[in-house]
């Protein structure tokens, strides 16, 4: 069976949005392994709307030996949006309709994980619809102060499991849990 499983980059005040802005001073080798073990556990990207449209003006600009590049453009990617009409990068499909029996049906199909990187109101949608089943958050040692948090005011409770974590040398800690106790 497989598992869909959420990655973000996460500013120690909760902050999610716009990592592009902050994290990367923070961003070293063992970060990228650590991503690309997350890649090669999957072989589905699920995104939603803002991301897919951020990540395809930006990766099928850059050459297949930039880090992460082939990854990128060539796994097939699911695109979750209520909004959009058609989605044009390579490999990706837009889901509309009844997105979390879509998904339950994925996850029952022979295959790798479906991997979320970014996209937080679809991961905080799948947590909530009982749907994700590991979420892993790279907390970077920086308070942002501003912007989109992963869990907002008025989120229902939810139990988590801490199933690793790692502290790296720029002192991101690699937090991976498992949703629900025990």
């Amino acid at each position: 069976m497989r598992k869909i499983v959420a990655g973000l980059f996460m500013s120690v005040d909760g902050v999610v949005e716009s990592p592009e802005h902050w994290q990367f001073p923070y961003f070293n080798e063992e970060m990228g392994q650590a991503l690309g073990a997350q890649m090669a556990e999957s072989d589905t990207l699920l995104l939603g709307r803002r991301t897919y449209q951020e990540f395809a003006s930006f990766w099928p600009n850059q050459p297949s030996d930039a880090p992460f590049a082939d990854y990128m453009n060539t796994v097939p990617k699911l695109v979750v949006s209520t909004t959009l009409d058609t989605v044009e990068w390579e490999n990706a499909t837009l889901l509309k309709g009844d997105i979390a029996a879509e998904l339950a049906t994925l996850k029952q199909q022979p295959g790798k994980n479906l991997s979320i990187n970014g996209s937080a109101t679809l991961v905080r949608s799948l947590m909530f619809e009982g749907l994700l089943d590991e979420l892993g958050l790279m907390v970077c040692p920086v308070v942002v102060g501003r912007g989109r948090h992963l869990f907002e005011d008025g989120s229902e409770q939810k139990a988590l499991t801490l199933m690793d974590s790692r502290t790296f040398s720029t002192g991101v800690l690699s937090l991976t849990y498992r949703l629900g106790v025990g």
